[in-house]
């Protein structure tokens, strides 16, 4: 009898073993599946810095602009990016009863919001963005024309050459573009701007035509807009390491 007992105490145990076993093997192939069914890779945080194309194209074509604009943006978190540009204009106001000349340096600060949801290793965007925008500029009336109805004396043009110095203007801006990763750590990049001025000085007899970074102004409204596209390269900082699971 107690050979018997033992005999099934034997075999009990042995196929006890074998479960606990059987049972951990599977474990541990959910825990390997889990983890090659993942793909780790780095995503870069750094600064990009760009150039506004559309500017530098507009200087070479047109005789009445000269512009530069440097953008650059941190990326902050996932989707968060710290955003600012920094530039510099020179436009010329020509049209039938007036002809004057804006010059004058701007900075915007703000953010851009990434909504796109990249694939694996890609960091191209589809943001939206703010910007508070801040310009320091020159006005100076070259000519004008006394308007008149009457035809009969010849126009009445008045080259006064007077200066206004030491203006400045702030607006409220908001942005939404793309960039595209063509190459490396290379990008281009569109935007369209859509403006409401906050503040501007006031010229006596005079108005502001145009703001360096903002813009044609109108007597009529405080809105303005815009647009641009860029080129700019990507300055690695560091890197963190993401998981992505995938699916069978």
């Amino acid at each position: 009898m107690n050979l018997k007992l033992t005999y099934t105490y034997f075999i009990s145990s042995i196929l006890l073993c074998f479960s606990v076993q059987s049972f951990a093997q599977e474990n541990s192939n959910e825990e390997y599946e889990q983890v090659s069914d993942s793909i780790f890779y780095k995503e870069k945080y750094g600064l990009n810095i760009g150039l506004d194309l559309s500017r530098i194209g507009q200087s070479f074509w047109d005789t009445d602009y000269q512009g530069l604009e440097i953008s650059a943006d941190y990326r902050y978190n996932e989707n968060l990016y710290i955003a600012g540009e920094l530039g510099n204009e020179t436009s010329t106001f020509n049209e039938e009863n007036i002809i004057s000349e804006t010059d004058g340096s701007y900075i915007k600060l703000g953010v851009n919001y990434n909504v796109y949801d990249n694939w694996i290793g890609m960091q191209n965007l589809i943001y939206v963005g703010i910007r508070y925008g801040f310009a320091s500029y020159s006005q100076n009336l070259q000519s004008y024309r006394i308007y008149t109805t009457d035809d009969y004396f010849p126009s009445d043009i008045r080259d006064v050459d007077v200066s206004f110095s030491n203006l400045t203007a702030s607006w409220i801006e908001l942005q939404a573009g793309l960039r595209v990763n063509v190459f490396d750590n290379f990008y281009l990049g569109a935007h369209i701007q859509l403006k409401n001025m906050v503040s501007v000085s006031e010229i006596n007899n005079f108005d502001n035509l145009y703001v360096p970074g903002f813009r044609r102004t109108f007597d009529n409204s405080s809105i303005g807009a815009g647009w641009g596209y860029s080129i700019s390269y990507l300055i690695p900082i560091y890197s963190k390491t993401k998981t992505q699971a995938v699916d069978n």
